[in-house]
């Protein structure tokens, strides 16, 4: 085990507060108990390379495919792409009404190391009405199923509707 794993460690299980809900709703993301500062430190401290982190985030008769960062780059810098599918599909490329375990977007909050590049094209996405960065995939490889909140541990998720905006997402000018 590093050093770098062990202080991490050590900050997850030091941490002896709840993080205060400023709103109603109760978060329903997951690691309720990783504070910001938690995740800051791990964020800082992960390997990094040419190579992307990106967290699926799945909302129903949307096609964007989730937020892709840089490593050691926080989430909130993290962009919402379409992905260009030219060289590789999506790992949940699957059909819309199959089981749960097994239709598009079952893999809702997975991370991944992705390779790839931003190919500096804007895609509208019509059922959000934004407009997107595309991201051309090389590769994806699941990290984890499970990432938790992204943003703020208020973070609250609706398959039906954008929860989770940060400000790299821009609305279309009228």
């Amino acid at each position: 085990m590093t050093l770098k794993s062990t202080a991490l460690i050590a900050a997850v299980f030091s941490a002896t507060s709840c993080v205060p809900m400023s709103s109603s709703r109760t978060p329903n993301m997951g690691q309720s108990e990783v504070t910001p500062e938690m995740r800051a430190l791990e964020i800082a401290t992960e390997e990094s390379g040419n190579f992307y982190y990106g967290r699926r985030y799945f909302v129903e008769k949307t096609r964007f495919w989730g937020y892709v960062r840089k490593p050691r780059q926080p989430w909130s810098k993290a962009q919402l792409v379409v992905m260009n599918e030219d060289s590789v599909r999506q790992p949940d490329r699957l059909p819309e009404d199959g089981p749960s375990n097994a239709r598009h977007g079952y893999d809702q909050n997975s991370n991944y190391r992705i390779t790839g590049h931003f190919t500096g094209r804007k895609i509208y996405e019509p059922a959000s009405n934004l407009f997107l960065p595309e991201f051309k995939a090389t590769g994806y490889r699941r990290i984890d199923t499970n990432g938790g909140w992204l943003f703020t541990p208020q973070d609250y998720y609706n398959k039906t509707k954008i929860t989770l905006v940060n400000e790299t997402v821009s609305q279309p000018t009228r």
